[in-house]
């Protein structure tokens, strides 16, 4: 199984539950939703999520996932980028994402696990 990750607002996850589908704000604005690969999700949530809070990291099997998943490159790295909605059958775990008390985002052992 090859998994691929997702940061979003814990608000926006329990409603795509009720929906039945997920969809992130950059499905409207630039066509994709962002993701990360593992070795990746800190460098985005430092970087993109800075003092958040409410936040959840969904784990999602790529290989189930419907939409066409691209892998392009963005800071000289490839990120997957998802272009549709999310089926959320893909989405096989979804944990909080906290800030540490250094006030940065740390790797949770979950995510140390996909390795």
């Amino acid at each position: 199984m090859k998994t691929i990750l997702h940061i979003t607002k814990r608000q926006q996850w329990e409603q795509a539950k009720n929906v039945g589908s997920y969809r992130a704000d950059s499905l409207d604005t630039e066509g994709f939703i962002h993701s990360s690969q593992a070795t990746q999700i800190l460098k985005v949530a430092n970087r993109f999520f800075h003092h958040q809070t409410e936040l959840v990291l969904l784990f999602i099997n790529a290989d189930q996932v419907k939409p066409e998943i691209r892998y392009e490159t963005a800071d000289g790295e490839l990120f997957p980028h998802i272009y549709g909605e999310l089926n959320l059958d893909a989405v096989y775990q979804v944990i909080d994402f906290e800030l540490g008390e250094n006030g940065l985002f740390e790797l949770p052992p979950e995510v140390v696990s996909l390795g």
